[in-house]
């Protein structure tokens, strides 16, 4: 979208101050300098205004409600709350001292539903920690009930949290920081993981001016397969005849150190962690013996099952192949029950979703898992609604155009999004526009053992928005980044994570806990995925619609002109 509709949106005393106060130059009115770590050296900057003046601002479609200055952190700054028409709440950190220009918007995971500021994988970026940056997050239109049951007939609400929400706080919040401070942001980023990750990409494919840079982290963005399909094939394929649960979660361990045993050493290091996942070819089967501490031979085909994905009964692929990577066994808990009786949390998943979202213009509160069609027809019924809800258009021409950055990362133990999503994506990108024009904006990480967002057996802790801001003020390419791992006794692993395909070895002295001893490597015979599924056209240029709030029913409509665009929001 062009900045000239953009500025159409700003109320008439923020258009006046852009006009008139605006520092000139924007990023181009620092002097080109670089910290170490590759950023830009930007004046900092106080505001223009007390805080309590924020709420006097005129700003369209905005209604802000309180401003308030917050001490004891690790600099003082600005809260500033508001709702964005018709109901999206909006929270904003404005620094009151030493502001370097730089605005960072935050995602929300699930369903969201709630405006908190969670900076997550980006905490140790610098200017984050030292409180000099502008902050702004949203609970994308709606409020609490993350039973879905806040999308009942209310097709806005719908499409603030597929892409509109998201958008709008964005506006809204560089229309305040440059009236607070007098300038605008030199920089702007976002960052988010799980949904946040979801919504990083929608902000790429809808809204490529938003953002200078973008961390995306383990991007639910095929979310109606991932909310249908994938987790509920996580409890349906793990129950029998009679309804009860075949395999429990008491037997996960044995399962993971199995795992281990046949593959840890794959890498080249036995260290507890599987450095890439696919090469292992772990056959459940080697587990089952009559005794207790074996598996049965149902066991085994659940395990089987759970890590394969979803097919139909004639075994048609309903999801990506690989569901869930060995090596993320202790996290099955999350659709694995201890007990009988027991409603995991990928049931939750999917009834929220399912009952009032996962099917367009339809809402089933009494809707159950046994109602979703495991068959090529029901595939297609259900995903429908992806045209608007997933973020799955591999064509970035225009986040390219406007010089944004990508960083996109996934955790190879990811219990709740499979990392074939993002491998696909990632995949259909490159297919779309060439592996060299993405080279030049868009980056991929995958991190060894580690789980959803974080957490894991591996290194868990590590910063993606530092690099994208070093990449977008200064060029410099993000080419690895090091994770570490923490114990009672403070940081007990290091390991460095290199751009996908390449991966990190050993160097073979030192110690194998410290990063400095491993070397990039880019795999002499690298894995070749495998997406042929059912869903493979989802990841396609054009399949993405917009929709507009009609009563209680969506409209949508292909994405087709600039003018349909923005009459669309």
């Amino acid at each position: 979208m062009s900045e000239y509709p953009r500025s159409l949106r700003i109320g008439s005393l923020v258009v006046a101050l852009i006009a008139a106060l605006v520092t000139p130059g924007g990023a181009a009115a620092h002097d080109r300098r670089t910290t170490p770590g590759g950023l830009a050296v930007l004046p900092a900057l106080t505001p223009v205004m007390d805080c309590a003046a924020v709420t006097g601002l005129t700003v369209e479609g905005v209604t802000l409600t309180s401003a308030t200055t917050v001490t004891g952190g690790a600099a003082p700054y600005c809260e500033v709350r508001g709702t964005i028409a018709p109901a999206d709440t909006v929270v904003l950190r404005l620094p009151t001292t030493g502001w370097t220009q730089r605005y960072v918007q935050t995602g929300c995971g699930g369903e969201c539903g709630s405006a908190n500021i969670n900076v997550g994988q980006a905490s140790n970026c610098p200017p984050v920690t030292a409180g000099q940056v502008a902050l702004a997050t949203t609970d994308m239109g709606h409020q609490g009930q993350n039973d879905g049951s806040w999308a009942a007939d209310d097709p806005q609400a719908q499409i603030d949290f597929a892409y509109r929400g998201v958008h709008e706080t964005a506006v809204a919040a560089k229309a305040i920081i440059t009236a607070f401070y007098r300038h605008a942001p030199a920089y702007s980023y976002f960052t988010g993981c799980s949904d946040g990750g979801r919504e990083g990409l929608m902000e790429a494919q809808r809204y490529p001016d938003d953002f200078d840079g973008i961390a995306a982290g383990a991007p639910a963005s095929n979310m109606v397969v991932q909310n249908t399909y994938h987790h509920a094939w996580n409890v349906l394929t793990n129950l029998d005849a009679n309804g009860r649960y075949i395999l429990l979660a008491a037997k996960l361990p044995m399962v993971h150190e199995a795992v281990l045993r046949a593959c840890d050493g794959l890498d080249g290091l036995r260290d507890g962690i599987l450095d890439d996942p696919r090469v292992c070819d772990f056959d459940p089967d080697t587990l089952v013996c009559p005794q207790a501490a074996c598996l049965t031979r149902a066991e085994a085909g659940v395990v089987r099952r759970l890590h394969d994905g979803a097919v139909t009964d004639d075994g048609k692929r309903l999801e990506p192949a690989i569901s869930h990577e060995w090596g993320s066994e202790l996290d099955w808990t999350l659709f694995v029950p201890a007990a009988q009786g027991t409603t995991v949390g990928s049931e939750n998943f999917v009834l929220a979703f399912a009952r009032y979202l996962g099917f367009t213009n339809r809402v089933d509160p009494d809707w159950q898992l046994a109602d979703l069609k495991l068959t090529v027809q029901g595939f297609w019924d259900t995903v429908q609604s992806s045209s608007y809800l997933s973020a799955t258009d591999p064509d970035l021409s225009g986040f390219r155009r406007s010089g944004g950055r990508l960083l996109l990362w996934h955790g190879w133990e990811d219990q709740h999004i499979s990392p074939q999503g993002t491998l696909e994506y990632y995949d259909a990108l490159r297919t779309t526009m060439g592996g060299s024009a993405v080279d030049g904006f868009a980056k991929l990480f995958m991190f060894p053992g580690v789980a959803h967002c974080g957490g894991g057996e591996g290194p868990n802790t590590f910063d993606v928005l530092t690099p994208v801001m070093a990449w977008t003020e200064s060029g410099r390419v993000p080419s690895s980044i090091v994770a570490s791992r923490t114990g009672d006794g403070g940081v007990v692993r290091t390991r460095p994570v290199f751009a996908y395909p390449a991966v990190a070895r050993y160097d073979g002295s030192g110690s194998i806990d410290d990063a400095a001893n491993f070397v990039r490597t880019v795999p002499r015979h690298p894995v070749r995925d495998d997406f042929r599924w059912l869903g493979t056209r989802l990841y396609s240029h054009g399949y993405q619609q917009w929709c507009t709030a009609v009563g209680t029913s969506l409209v949508c409509r292909p994405r087709d002109t600039w003018l349909n665009r923005m009459t669309a929001r």
